[in-house]
């Protein structure tokens, strides 16, 4: 009898020791797929957005990918793009170096929803003022504005949920510098 509970108490040990090691193991799987899911959503919505904003990527539609529709409808860049005024509008944009740093977040695998702060740069912006609307542009603004304005480095609070297995942005505050 005795070696038989010494047994049973050397399988159960085990099985918790596996359980336990399982257990982290796929912690850790949704950890990272979860952290990677949502960096390329930001990443790629926010270089969208810009992207918008300048020209390059002409359907806001094509955005409602990254982001809820709500949030577009509050974002200052993407509404006053969709109304014409661009600071872009007279600019052939290229293309763009988007840069976007991220903070340390921790999300377990049931949780539907994230809130992290971000930074957003835009380095160098591929560009030259479009040649119908140069001699006006310049006339306006100076020999500078033939290159495009500087995009401003911007820093974000951001929430994003997961809405049927799809990560979304849900909210993006600029905060104050």
């Amino acid at each position: 009898m005795k070696y038989l509970r010494r047994g049973i108490w050397f399988v159960a040990g085990r099985l918790a020791v596996l359980c336990l090691i399982l257990g982290l193991a796929i912690t850790v799987f949704y950890y990272a797929m979860n952290l990677s899911n949502i960096q390329i959503v930001l990443k790629d919505g926010m270089a969208g957005r810009a992207k918008y904003a300048m020209g390059i990527l002409t359907q806001k539609n094509d955005l409602t990918k990254y982001f809820q529709q709500n949030c577009l409808d509050a974002d200052d860049i993407t509404v006053t793009t969709g109304e014409g005024n661009s600071p872009y509008a007279n600019y052939n944009v290229r293309g763009i170096d988007h840069r976007l740093e991220m903070g340390f977040f921790w999300i377990w695998p049931w949780d539907n929803a994230v809130r992290l702060e971000i930074t957003e740069k835009i380095p160098r912006i591929d560009g030259r003022v479009k040649g119908l609307k140069a001699d006006e542009v310049i006339a306006q603004q100076g020999n500078s504005a033939i290159y495009p304005p500087e995009w401003p480095e911007a820093s974000y609070r951001v929430q994003l949920v997961k809405e049927n297995g799809v990560w979304k942005i849900r909210t993006l505050t600029r905060k104050a510098r």
